[in-house]
């Protein structure tokens, strides 16, 4: 890690600094976050972010490579939604802050989505960091506001008018990631709409704005499908299977197929290994696994010490994974000199036309708890929470 602006910003870090980075993300939203915010970004060199993009290049090459029909295996039959798209539009792919065993800090991937994650905030985030202080500005990541916005604005408008594109969610307001919907609203334009409130007509989608019905060309997803089966009594006008004029942006077929069913198909020395359960060999030692469902989120479902008894009892073996255990280092020094863990996601977008995604932003998340995501700090401690990654000098 980077001991030169870790020194500086915990010679700088006072309570009123946190308190006055909070209530500028306020001023700027309208909303407090639904999740906590880290007092610290975290601080990572350039060798380190070189292994994340070698990994993370790896990867991407190993799934394009994939035999024709590989990916589609992953979608739940109840879930297919009609007119899927040759990639996804978003790629987030998640590392956990390692040390091998020769004591070398290295990336392990912990998994990886086709979904869209907190971009817009985390952009907002950055620039909050930097405006509370300084210093850190010097290592930013270096992509233009201008170039982040209009990449967005591409990937998700197209060629269509602001007001034909909504952000769809169900029950947004509700939502932890709320904040996030604000900050798009305002780069893009576009309006935050609950599925409860889409109307349908023959093959076309509207929603209400101003007591007029405006006719929807693209929905920026971020419903996960999977979910809805769990919400009772749930009432609407559009089921996502239905075929429809609309452009998904990303579609939701690629929740399924790019997600932890593709972490026993690749290989690398920063990817650990895994195996569907139905598929976990007798001469591997259960305790050094993880078991995980393939399709849950912030963490649901995770047992980071199965027994034979628990996976004994699964029925549906085929949707679980054992993932080899990573040893997440304790590596981020607060000003109490104890120290937190972090996970980093590399937030990608794809373009249509595009061989290859591009890497648009980070999302850091830190923790002194046994499991490295925001829902499950519950320790009374500093330097836990969602935060942001920089870059900087060997």
């Amino acid at each position: 890690m980077i001991s030169k602006y870790r020194k500086q910003f915990n010679q700088e870090f006072s309570q009123d600094k946190y308190e006055q980075f909070k209530q500028s993300l306020k001023q700027k939203s309208g909303l407090e976050p639904g999740f906590r915010i880290s007092e610290s970004p975290i601080f990572l060199t350039n060798e380190f972010k070189n292994k994340l993009i070698d990994a993370s290049e790896s990867i991407i090459s190993q799934i394009k490579a994939l035999p024709k029909g590989t990916l589609e295996k992953a979608i739940p039959e109840s879930c297919k939604v009609p007119n899927d798209t040759k990639q996804p539009h978003f790629f987030t792919i998640d590392f956990g802050i390692c040390k091998n065993e020769n004591g070398e800090i290295e990336p392990q991937l912990i998994e990886l989505q086709a979904f869209p994650s907190l971009y817009a905030f985390q952009k907002v985030f950055e620039q909050t960091f930097c405006g509370v202080y300084p210093f850190i500005s010097e290592i930013k990541n270096p992509m233009p506001d201008n170039e982040f916005k209009d990449s967005l604005k591409e990937l998700i408008l197209g060629n269509e008018n602001p007001e034909n594109v909504i952000l769809l969610e169900i029950y947004p307001e509700k939502q932890k990631t709320a904040i996030d919907f604000v900050f798009t609203e305002k780069l893009l334009g576009i309006k935050t709409v609950c599925l409860t409130k889409l109307k349908k007509e023959g093959r076309k989608l509207f929603y209400e704005n101003s007591g007029k019905l405006i006719e929807i060309k693209r929905i920026y997803n971020r419903v996960i499908f999977d979910e809805l089966n769990r919400i009772p009594d749930l009432k609407t006008e559009f089921d996502f299977r239905e075929d429809v004029d609309v452009t998904w942006v990303t579609h939701p077929n690629w929740f399924f197929k790019i997600s932890k069913f593709l972490l026993p198909l690749l290989k690398h020395q920063y990817v650990p290994k895994s195996y569907f359960l139905h598929e976990f060999p007798e001469t591997e030692n259960l305790e050094n696994f993880v078991l995980k469902p393939l399709f849950s989120f912030a963490g649901s479902g995770v047992n980071l010490n199965p027994t034979k008894e628990i996976i004994n009892s699964i029925e549906d073996k085929e949707n679980y994974i054992l993932q080899r255990k990573v040893n997440y280092e304790s590596v981020f020094e607060d000003i109490n000199g104890e120290f937190s863990k972090a996970e980093i996601r590399l937030l990608y977008i794809w373009k249509e036309n595009d061989e290859r995604p591009i890497l648009l932003e980070n999302l850091a998340r830190m923790t002194k708890a046994a499991m490295v995501n925001v829902d499950f700090n519950k320790k009374d401690a500093i330097w836990i929470g969602s935060s942001n990654a920089f870059f900087g000098e060997k």
